[in-house]
């Protein structure tokens, strides 16, 4: 179990904590010691670490969303005779996927154009290596606005 020092309080690096050595049992004694409401046993250095590293994960699933969205998004507008209900489905999965993501985390939605700049290289990586259409022929730059991407209704021609 977690020490406390009255004088110093919790301190991870004197008493053993299962942190590092069992994070699962990390996790089910700080989630009974926030219950008890037994504020002097939290981990609170590493209780930080993993709340800021929640956040980051909402932030990097939308961008993986992001670019596998685009990269069938370019894939669909710059080779339209392979289209093929595979890509409308990852289209559509990814669209509401990304949609329930950002209902569930609005603060998302304020980070979405900068999100949507660092997905585009990415995306367009997947449009190259899936359809070996030479890298000139997609922008460099995303060719699509928000209000598009998220769309349910929008597929670009060429």
């Amino acid at each position: 179990m977690l020490a406390f020092d009255v004088e110093q309080g919790y301190n991870s690096m004197s008493s053993p904590s299962t942190y590092h050595s069992d994070f699962y049992a990390w996790t089910k004694e700080q989630t009974e010691i926030l219950s008890n409401q037994q504020w002097h046993k939290l981990d609170v250095e590493n209780l930080i670490e993993e709340i800021e590293s929640l956040g980051r994960q909402q932030r990097q699933e939308l961008r993986s969303r992001l670019a596998i969205l685009l990269g069938h998004l370019l894939k669909w507008q710059y080779q339209s005779e392979q289209r093929s209900r595979s890509w409308l489905a990852t289209i559509r999965v990814q669209r509401r996927d990304i949609l329930k993501l950002i209902k569930e985390n609005p603060s998302l939605k304020a980070h979405l154009l900068e999100t949507i700049l660092d997905a585009y290289d990415n995306g367009r990586d997947i449009a190259m290596g899936e359809t070996n259409l030479p890298e000139e022929i997609f922008p460099q730059q995303c060719p699509y606005v928000p209000d598009q991407i998220l769309n349910l209704n929008f597929y670009p021609d060429n």
